[in-house]
């Protein structure tokens, strides 16, 4: 009998078109939270968000490292999003194909618990997964540790219980891919809901630390 393999799955543009519903909402959160808190211009604001985002993954760790920003009030702020669930969208049958998905199933995502529970009660598949982390979670002796941070991604193998080359992860940014390879994870990138929301193109092949690339969740193998 083969060993159990255990699915990490991404949430945003990866099980649901968070381009279109989420993202332009997230993003005006950060910037005017910023220029409340931090004083800055409207293009301050945008320019340090991606700076902070390229930087360490999250705009979040550039925001509490440097200018002392209360998380816990940054990501309210950032995710309240009025109307947010009018606006998520899955697709239905694809979804369903991960019921059928041999193995374990963890949602790993960068977003606050309450937004991700707010767009996994309109998906209706909260149920599937063993466990939900989000970015509330991926701390580490009392640091922010979210993705693409290896030693969390390593830590929370052990964490389950298995080695990190039983863990795939299913994600469509590129840099968390790239680390989880670091530690012997096998990953699959998720271009579905990327192109929908024009964020990346795709690409003519695929990096090698990526073991599959997929549009679909039924894809998956």
């Amino acid at each position: 009998m083969l060993p159990t393999r255990v699915w990490l799955f991404d949430l945003d543009d990866t099980l649901h078109d968070a381009s279109t519903a989420a993202y332009a909402g997230i993003n005006e959160g950060m910037n005017s939270f910023m220029q409340r808190e931090l004083g800055l211009s409207r293009a301050e604001a945008s320019a340090l968000r991606a700076k902070y985002w390229q930087r360490y993954g999250a705009t979040l760790l550039g925001l509490v490292r440097h200018h002392g920003v209360d998380a816990a009030h940054f990501l309210h702020h950032a995710h309240l999003l009025p109307g947010l669930e009018e606006r998520v969208y899955g697709h239905r049958h694809d979804l369903a194909a991960l019921a059928a998905l041999p193995g374990r199933r963890v949602l790993l995502t960068n977003a606050p618990a309450a937004y991700t529970a707010r767009v996994l009660g309109v998906l209706g598949i909260a149920h599937l997964f063993e466990r939900i982390l989000s970015i509330e979670d991926l701390r580490m002796f009392g640091h922010w540790r979210p993705k693409p941070d290896a030693r969390m991604l390593r830590a929370l193998a052990v964490g389950l219980g298995v080695a990190p080359s039983r863990c795939t992860l299913v994600e469509d940014t590129l840099v968390h891919q790239k680390a989880a390879r670091s530690i012997g994870m096998q990953t699959v990138w998720m271009q579905r809901w990327l192109r929908a929301g024009g964020r990346a193109r795709r690409l003519a092949r695929r990096p090698a630390y990526v073991d599959q690339r997929i549009t679909r969740l039924r894809q998956l193998r």
